[in-house]
C-alpha cells in the first residue's frame, strides 16, 4: 500500500537548509501495522506528512496504492497528537468535518459517524463539546474523525503521547479493535503507520517497528514482531517483547548502558 524509495527531505530554515531525511526506502504491506521509533527531531513527523502528501520529498519518491504522492489523497487519513477538535462544534460535528471540507452531504454520513462514535464509547457524547471531554475520549473522538471517509491508510503521529499512562494504555486496546486484530480478514484491515517515542507501546501494536536514526533520518534496522495476536494487557508482560523492547532501546541509545536523554525513546 505504500512505497518510499529513496525519499530525501530538504527544507529551508532562517539558518540555511536543513536535511530531515535521506535515502528511505520502506514498503508497507495492505492492512499491516507498522510503528516508527527513534530520536527526536530524526524526520518522523515529517515523513509522516510526506506520506500523507502534505509536504513534498525533495528527493526520490512515494506511492501509495500504486499512485505516486503529489497532493493530499483522500484515501489517506490522518491523526495528531493534539485532538484539534474545534471547540465551538459537537462530538458529532466535529466527527463530520471531513465531510463538509471534502464538499459531500454530511447527512448522508451521519448513520456512520454515530456507529463510530457508538464503537469508541462516545454514544451518549455526541452532542458535547470538545470541552466537556476527556483527553483520552477528544483523541477517540478525532480517531472518528479520521475514520469517517473510510480510508484504506491511517497515518497515527504520536496519537496518545499526551496521554496519561492508563488511559494510553486503554487506547492502545481500543485502536487494536477498531484496526481488527480480533479478525482472521487481514486484508480488511486498515495499513496504518504509528509514530511514538514510546518503544514498548511501538513493540505492543506493530507488525514491524522501524527504528530509526539521528537527522538525517535514515531506516537504521526494521524488526519484526514476533507475538501472536489478540495482544491484550497480559501481553505487555510477555518476556519476548520486553526483550525486543529492550534490543530497540539499546539500538536507539547505544550499547553503553547510558541514556542520552537528548535521544528521546521512551522506555
Amino acid at each position: 500500500m505504500i512505497r518510499i524509495q529513496g525519499a530525501g527531505m530538504i527544507y529551508q530554515a532562517d539558518s540555511g537548509p536543513v536535511e530531515a531525511l535521506r535515502d528511505i526506502n520502506l514498503e508497507v504491506g495492505e492492512g499491516e501495522f507498522v510503528a516508527l521509533v527513534g530520536p527526536s527531531g530524526c524526520g518522523k513527523s515529517t515523513l509522516m506528512r510526506a506520506i500523507a502528501g502534505l509536504r513534498p520529498v525533495t528527493s526520490g519518491r512515494i506511492l501509495v496504492d500504486g499512485s505516486l504522492v503529489d497532493k493530499p489523497l483522500p484515501k489517506v487519513g490522518m491523526v495528531f497528537q493534539a485532538a484539534l477538535l474545534l471547540k465551538w462544534r459537537s462530538v458529532l460535528d466535529n466527527v463530520l468535518l471531513p465531510v463538509e471540507l471534502s464538499d459531500r452531504n454530511p447527512s448522508g454520513y451521519r448513520a456512520r459517524a454515530l456507529e463510530l462514535l457508538n464503537l469508541v464509547g462516545l454514544g451518549d457524547f455526541v452532542d458535547k463539546r470538545p470541552a466537556e471531554l476527556s483527553g483520552g475520549m477528544q483523541q477517540r473522538a478525532s480517531l472518528c474523525r479520521a475514520l469517517i471517509m473510510d480510508p484504506p491508510i491511517l497515518l497515527m503521529d504520536e496519537p496518545f503521547g499526551a496521554l496519561d499512562a492508563m488511559t494510553r494504555d486503554e487506547m492502545n486496546i481500543e485502536l487494536l479493535r477498531i484496526w481488527g486484530e480480533n479478525s482472521a480478514l487481514s486484508h480488511k484491515r486498515k495499513t496504518i503507520v504509528f509514530v511514538t517515542h514510546s518503544i514498548p507501546e511501538a513493540a505492543f501494536l506493530a507488525d514491524r517497528v522501524v527504528v530509526m536514526t539521528a537527522r538525517p533520518g535514515r531506516v537504521a534496522s526494521i524488526r519484526s514482531v514476533d507475538i501472536e495476536r489478540p495482544r491484550v494487557a497480559e501481553t505487555r508482560a510477555n518476556p519476548a517483547l520486553g526483550r525486543l523492547s529492550y534490543e530497540i532501546y539499546t539500538e536507539l541509545v547505544g550499547t553503553t548502558g547510558k541514556s542520552d536523554t537528548r535521544a528521546g525513546p521512551q522506555w
